[in-house]
């Protein structure tokens, strides 16, 4: 498991992940194989490279300039996160979500979720900075893709409480 921070930061960006987990795959890479594989704008593409960078985890190739060379290559600090981008999007193959069916507050949500089960305000609470629209369609989509589950309280009024399935255990134990 990355640390909270580093988790965030991830987050910030949707394609970072996808991204840092291909950089892994391929020890480094060039822009135009990125382009092709990830299936991204050259504007995006350009400004995930740049917040990767700016992270310090990711490098232009000082010795870049033969065409069998990657243009991009991780850092010592951007191989252990690039690690855990690899395993995380391994496992969302394996249960067989699609890149947009892991919105920018799952990951987070899902490190939350893998503690205890929790209800909406104390999601909230801990994963602050993010607004009440965001969680509530963060945890909507979720619901659908099942990797989360939610449960009613006896109580007046009926509180909801959000959990991990089965899949979202799963993804869980690929992010530790």
């Amino acid at each position: 498991m990355i640390g909270d921070e580093n988790l965030r930061r991830l987050t910030a960006g949707r394609w970072l992940v996808p991204l840092l987990g291909h950089l892994a795959d391929e020890q480094g890479s060039r822009f135009a194989v990125m382009l092709a594989r990830l299936g991204l704008s050259r504007s995006v593409l350009a400004a995930s490279l740049a917040a990767l960078q700016e992270a310090g985890w990711l490098i232009r190739n000082p010795g870049h300039g033969h065409p069998l060379r990657p243009e991009y290559v991780l850092t010592r600090a951007g191989e252990p996160v690039a690690a855990f981008c690899q395993g995380v999007m391994a496992q969302r193959e394996r249960l067989g979500l699609a890149p947009d069916q892991l919105p920018r507050w799952s990951l987070p949500l899902i490190a939350r979720l893998d503690a205890d089960r929790a209800r909406f305000s104390t999601l909230r609470g801990a994963l602050r900075p993010i607004t009440p629209r965001a969680l509530s369609l963060t945890l909507k989509q979720m619901l659908q893709v099942e990797l989360v589950d939610r449960a009613l309280e006896d109580e007046f009024p009926p509180v909801a409480i959000y959990g991990l399935t089965r899949r979202g255990r799963e993804l869980a134990a690929a992010m530790r």
